[in-house]
């Protein structure tokens, strides 16, 4: 095989040199920028038809069928995708590169930067903390081995038949997935509604239902806060004065328009009714008082959206120095309080602060909730707020197109049914068994995924070493063939360069 492979490097720039159209759209257009490539299928998934008044400013390159486009902003995640037919003529952002030659395949290039040899090549150069990029001058330096024609037609059809295969079974472990997510939501909901526990209930008639529970923990909140506030005042040495108990902060009474039915003894509560306090529910430090630069590689945690998954913690680190801890400790969070997130595509999500989090603050867009357990145990409470009926109740309050968020208040009137606390109980050990049979599941599938990507990693790299195909050595070598395109090359470039007429003499 070595005959016919050349050992002389090659630069992907040197093979991918054919220009693009940098002119960007004169009338209406589809836009294709970094947010539309699904990242896991690398196809564009989500092309945008836009109006010339609407272009970006990076709304540049008209893009041809075949393309290959490689984003240049954090390419460990390898944003790439291959312009199909229907896409041909549409508008392409400046952060990617266009990778177009007349010598390298479309499915063969497309297959070559999806390797984990380029994805690393690309990562090792990467400039900038906060945005980190490649550059165009950084893809075209990438060396590779070149092939004829012939052989790279060979080697896409291989591959072709080996991910085909490979990706139906891909595509079948995600469809399970989203199955047990389906099933994870149904579980929830029917929690919610009361379904969950229907038949436990008919059996086991409450001692004391869930609206006399709710009268009960809110009585006996006012009745902390009043001798909280009589100890205050015989503190001060004050008389109390006439009317102080109207001073009470009542909790936010839940918004119950629009939502279904619930089981006779069961009620609505709000998250603020199932707090401890009034003091319980808090939002992280906004503006100068939490910056990037307070960060630090070790002390006090700071979580952020990124911790907040859909019903789980997301061990992410940030941490800032222990005095800073102490100066907003009024945000703190600790084991078993409820951090929520005010910010994205799905709202509220919700997890429980595990234990060895604390000590901790939560950020700005992110809620803690200090929960009443004498009212609701977490968990249930974090069950019901990434459910979807209470998902669709917080709909109304979502503010923004692009940014989806809810705020504090709309947070404190979200709508919790409450039913008896052995049926809590009930409900919470369904749940509890339930998503360990669903996390176990979902363990054996990523496993599955993961070996998935490894096989396919495994075929790529034989593809682009030579050891996926055998040669044919009825073809041209391409030693010969990549003497004759730089020839070229070079002689184009030698076209290019004007000639620089010489000054004339004075007379």
């Amino acid at each position: 095989m070595s005959d016919f492979r050349t050992e002389v490097p090659v630069t992907l720039g040197e093979l991918t040199s054919e220009p693009v159209d940098q002119s960007g759209p004169s009338g209406d257009f589809v836009y294709i920028d970094i947010s539309s490539i699904d990242r896991e299928t690398k196809t564009i998934s989500d092309p945008k038809a836009l109006t010339l008044d609407q272009a970006p400013s990076r709304a540049k390159q008209v893009l041809k069928m075949g393309d290959v486009l490689v984003s240049m902003t954090r390419p460990n995640l390898n944003a790439v995708a291959l312009v199909p037919a229907q896409l041909d003529g549409a508008i392409g952002s400046t952060g990617f590169h266009v990778l177009r030659s007349r010598w390298l395949k479309p499915e063969f290039l497309f297959a070559l930067v999806q390797t984990h040899d380029f994805i690393d090549a690309m990562t090792d150069v990467v400039q900038g903390a906060l945005y980190p990029a490649v550059r165009p001058k950084d893809i075209c330096a990438y060396s590779l081995s070149f092939e004829t024609p012939a052989q790279q037609t060979r080697i896409v059809e291989k591959l072709e038949e080996l991910l085909t295969d490979l990706d139906a079974g891909v595509a079948e472990l995600k469809a399970a997935q989203k199955k047990l997510a389906q099933y994870r939501q149904s579980l929830l909901k029917a929690a919610v509604e009361g379904a969950l526990t229907a038949e436990w209930r008919q059996q086991h008639p409450p001692a004391e239902t869930g609206a006399q529970l709710l009268q009960r923990i809110l009585t006996e909140r006012r009745a902390r806060w009043e001798a909280k506030q009589l100890a205050k005042f015989k503190q001060q040495g004050k008389t109390p004065p006439k009317d102080w108990q109207k001073k009470y902060p009542e909790p936010v009474q839940p918004d119950t328009n629009g939502l279904p039915d619930l089981p006779q003894g069961w009620v609505w509560a709000s998250v603020d009714q199932c707090s401890l306090d009034d003091s319980a529910i808090t939002d992280g430090p906004f503006g100068s008082n939490l910056k990037s630069s307070h960060y630090q590689a070790s002390g006090p945690r700071v979580i952020r959206l990124q911790n907040i998954g859909d019903g789980v913690f997301v061990d992410a680190m940030a941490h800032i120095a222990e005095s800073h801890y102490s100066e907003l400790f009024k945000h703190a969070v600790q084991k078993d309080d409820l951090a929520i997130a005010m910010l994205g595509e799905i709202l509220p999500r919700a997890c429980i602060i595990p234990s060895g989090v604390a000590p901790a603050i939560v950020k700005a867009d992110c809620a803690r909730v200090r929960v009443n357990k004498c009212l609701m145990q977490p968990a249930l409470l974090a069950a019901q707020l990434n459910s979807k009926p209470i998902r669709d109740a917080v709909v109304k309050f979502v503010k923004g197109i692009g940014r989806p968020r809810i705020n504090l208040g709309h947070i404190r009137a979200i709508p919790i049914a409450l039913c008896s606390i052995d049926e809590q109980s009930q409900l919470e050990a369904h749940l509890f068994a339930a998503q360990q049979a669903i996390d176990r599941q979902n363990e054996a599938i990523n496993l599955s995924l993961k070996q998935s990507s490894a096989q396919r990693q495994n075929i790529l790299r034989a593809a682009f070493s030579g050891h996926l195909v055998p040669q044919d050595h009825n073809d041209e070598p391409a030693s010969v063939l990549l003497a004759r395109i730089r020839a070229e090359r070079a002689e184009r470039d030698t076209l290019k360069t004007p000639r620089r007429s010489k000054a004339k003499e004075p007379a």
